[in-house]
């Protein structure tokens, strides 16, 4: 599986059991070939017509890792392997592929609320693996929105209803980038502020919450209840932990950029616009877990090297740039601090996507573990050592598996 030779204490810290700290329900059901192309396309949306899915880094990497878990030959074509997967069916091949991933437990972010993806239990169990759910704030908020409650009980059952929800859960999470960006005022507001736009919210509850004061007031109140609870606060970042998909939504930035433009300072994805609420909350000692930040990687590493409670994963990216992961990584530890670093796969919907996630992960860290030790940066202890730290010490450590 690694791609380059090293040292058996390397090796065994490298192949050890992950924990995945990021990731979403895979379908439970059966698809169609354009529902799996838009599955493994950070997109989501139909390839070009004559072109498919399976062209592109993650397709092929699909054909090559993930079919000879399926019984086939490496490289199938992607007709092969779409119906060897329609003839084991979808549990037998989540089956396979999870616990292909070698994790050992699972955080699930139940936000999609898709019935077809399966619950953190079902995750656990196809996996052999433990699982635990990550709450999304924007969900809860959504929920009480929709209860039919006076604006001036919107603050506190909405506190209540997070503090319930936060008793089962190992995290909390957060979509501010797709709904407001990252660059919101740090500060609390006022409760009469609050009202006054709960009482607009109310008036059309189905709409996704983009009001600014609430998005703060839902973030705030996330961190009171994550302070009592000792739980993490995660926040989608970067236009691979926000998906793609959100291309399109009308989330602006300070210079008028949307989700899905070149990444230009200012995005309203960046992590590096949540430093005046990360500088907020270090008092406070809630860790705060930049999730899938790429390609603003670097930015969350300089916060995660700067302020002593925020942490880093690659997300999706790792997955998705597949020979490229290697490169990834090596950015991130150019800075981050190695007990700040985290594995996240991100994925979300196709299984494929997590194994690919946990392989690349494991030889891309291989590669620059090895290029480390061959220059005499780090020992083949500080290697194993890191490795560990990043595959799953530091997630056992912050939310204390």
């Amino acid at each position: 599986m690694l791609p380059v030779p090293l040292p058996d204490a390397v090796r065994a810290a490298l192949l050890a059991p992950l924990i995945d700290q990021h990731c979403h329900g895979v379908r439970r059901d059966d698809t169609t070939r354009s529902g799996f192309e838009q599955l493994i396309s950070e997109g989501g949306a139909p390839a070009p017509p004559g072109t498919t899915h399976f062209d592109t880094p993650a397709g092929a990497a699909i054909r090559r890792w993930c079919a000879p878990l399926l019984g086939l030959e490496p490289h199938a074509s992607a007709t092969v392997y779409l119906s060897r997967r329609a003839e084991l069916g979808a549990a037998e091949v989540n089956r396979r592929l999870l616990r292909g991933t070698g994790v050992s437990a699972f955080l699930v972010d139940t936000g999609a609320d898709v019935p077809a993806l399966l619950s953190p239990a079902e995750t656990g169990r196809l996996g052999a693996a433990a699982a635990d759910e990550i709450v999304r704030l924007e969900q809860v908020e959504q929920d009480i929105a929709e209860a039919g409650l006076l604006a001036a009980d919107y603050a506190g059952m909405l506190r209540d209803e997070l503090a319930a929800r936060a008793s089962r859960a190992a995290a909390l999470t957060s979509v501010a980038a797709h709904r407001c960006g990252l660059g919101f005022d740090p500060s609390r507001p006022s409760r009469g502020s609050v009202i006054a736009a709960a009482g607009r919210r109310l008036a059309d509850p189905k709409t996704r919450l983009d009001d600014p004061v609430l998005v703060r007031h839902l973030l705030w109140a996330a961190v009171d209840v994550a302070r009592e609870r000792g739980l993490p606060l995660q926040f989608h970042c970067g236009l691979s932990g926000c998906g793609l998909s959100g291309i399109g939504t009308g989330v602006t930035g300070p210079g008028g950029t949307c989700v899905g433009d070149t990444a230009v300072a200012g995005h309203p994805a960046d992590p590096a616009l949540l430093g005046g609420f990360v500088r907020a909350l270090a008092p406070l000692g809630v860790p705060v877990v930049l999730l899938g930040c790429y390609p603003y990687h670097r930015q969350a590493a300089c916060l995660a090297a700067v302020f002593p409670h925020v942490y880093v994963d690659a997300g999706p990216a790792v997955a998705h740039t597949v020979a490229g992961s290697a490169h990834v990584l090596r950015e991130l530890l150019e800075l981050v601090p190695f007990h700040k670093q985290m594995y996240g796969s991100g994925c979300h919907g196709a299984a494929e996507l997590c194994f690919l996630a946990a392989l690349c992960h494991r030889r891309g860290l291989a590669r620059v573990l090895a290029d480390r030790i061959a220059e005499g940066e780090w020992s083949p202890a500080d290697a194993a050592r890191i490795a560990h730290m990043i595959g799953s010490g530091n997630a056992r450590r912050v939310y204390r598996l």
